[in-house]
């Protein structure tokens, strides 16, 4: 499945995919990011109307793997002097094209792979999170790292994106409480309970089920979390962990990117049982611009390339230049699908419909994923997607909900939650026994 691999997993060292399948997909992800189409027209009623919201309510989109993307960009390496926002970057985010897509509020997710599991993901979680924090503090007039609800408004009040960090995947923990309390006083403020791997304590949505969702040590991390004023964050975890987590958590959750499953079935959107849950529990679900999670047409195109590219790697082996040479032409005979705004505009409504407009939230995976949203290419294009809404009917008072009132109102119960816990319990031990 090649957009639907690589919308769900950001770029990996070349040594962990060249010998399997995935080296294939790979290649799809040097493809060139496709330019951008489907911008409403500037006289466009109802562009005007989502700007004016936007101006008056802060965006907060829930993900955007900015800090990863300069750390695997083949120039910057990881320097954020050498990746300067105030030009025109090579991916989907830069200072002028946050500003044009009226951004409010930004998580960053600080992502280290499962993959650096040999080297330590402490070591390489800090170097995320000190990535993050340094191209924050290089602009002080443009960004600001934000750790409440009432730092994102003051930050949008004074002109500034307030700049939260989203630790992407708790295998980063390493078991360890002590370090997700650590991660929390660097700045970490949600984090996801796992990427694609299934932990000792938690089952992912894509790998096997080992614990029928959450264990005991699970069960702990979430309930310390809801002590520290962490959110809770469902993406990428299998429906029993989302479950689990809802029967564990005394504050909202919030899934950062995901969509309904309804509309697309993939793993890594949500299921209807769960959307119904989010509702009584407070939380929001943030719809991604992932194309495989978006678009029912792009699903099959990605289920039809996988005895495709099973056949190259048994006829090529390890012939990087002939596999390259034939996926570009298989992808030139079989051009594949454009996911849309309108489906976006489609997941948001569903989860509108199913969870209700107080759950509903925007998380848009902007440079983690490889394939765009026609109409919704990076950054700038925002405020089109709030238009197409507003033409299809959505009040003010909705899209601001949508925007960021839903994700500030969740921030802030958590914050409450914290203050009460932290009363009346102690932080529990620190490693898995």
């Amino acid at each position: 499945m090649l957009s639907q691999f690589l919308a769900r997993n950001k770029p990996r060292p070349l040594t962990t995919i060249i010998s399997t399948l995935s080296f294939l997909l790979f290649i799809g992800a040097v493809r060139p990011l496709d330019a951008q189409t489907g911008t409403p027209a500037a006289d466009d009623p109802y562009l005007a109307r989502a700007k004016r919201i936007l101006s008056q309510t802060p965006l907060i989109d829930g993900h955007n793997d900015l800090p990863w993307r300069i750390r695997e960009d083949s120039v910057a390496r990881g320097n954020v002097d050498a990746y300067d926002l105030r030009r025109r970057t090579p991916g989907h985010t830069d200072l002028d094209r946050l500003k044009k897509g009226m951004v409010g509020a930004q998580f960053w997710s600080v992502y280290t792979p499962g993959e650096y599991r040999d080297s330590g993901y402490a070591r390489v979680q800090l170097e995320q999170i000190d990535i993050a924090r340094r191209f924050i503090a290089k602009y002080p007039d443009r960004l600001a790292l934000a750790l409440s609800a009432d730092d994102i408004r003051r930050d949008f009040r004074q002109g500034k994106i307030g700049s939260l960090l989203g630790l992407e995947g708790g295998h980063a923990i390493e078991n360890s409480l002590g370090a997700l309390r650590a991660y929390y006083d660097l700045g970490v403020r949600y984090m996801t309970l796992t990427h694609n791997v299934t932990l000792d304590w938690a089952d992912a949505a894509l790998d096997s089920a080992k614990h029928r969702g959450l264990t005991p040590f699970g069960d702990s991390v979430v309930r310390e979390m809801n002590r520290l004023g962490m959110l809770v964050d469902l993406s990428h975890v299998s429906p029993g962990t989302m479950s689990a987590a809802l029967n564990v958590s005394q504050a909202p959750v919030i899934f950062s990117h995901s969509g309904a499953r309804a509309l697309v079935d993939v793993p890594r959107n949500v299921p209807d049982s769960i959307l119904r849950r989010v509702t009584t529990n407070g939380g929001i679900v943030m719809v991604p611009f992932v194309t495989g999670f978006v678009s029912p047409a792009v699903l099959l195109y990605d289920q039809s390339t996988r005895p495709v590219m099973k056949d190259l790697q048994a006829k090529f082996g390890n012939d990087t230049a002939a596999i390259t040479r034939e996926v570009k032409q298989w992808w030139a005979a079989h051009p594949e699908p454009r996911a849309t705004l309108s489906q976006v505009a489609d997941q948001i409504e569903y989860v509108r419909k199913v969870a209700g407009v107080d759950h509903v939230g925007i998380g848009s995976d902007f440079d983690g994923i490889t394939e765009v949203v026609q109409g919704l290419e990076d950054v700038s294009t925002f405020p089109a997607l709030f238009a197409e809404l507003a033409r299809r009917g959505w009040s003010d008072a909705d899209l601001r909900k949508l925007a960021g009132e839903n994700l500030l109102r969740v921030f802030a119960q958590a914050e409450a939650v914290a203050a009460r816990l932290k009363k009346s319990s102690a932080a529990t031990p620190q490693s898995m026994r």
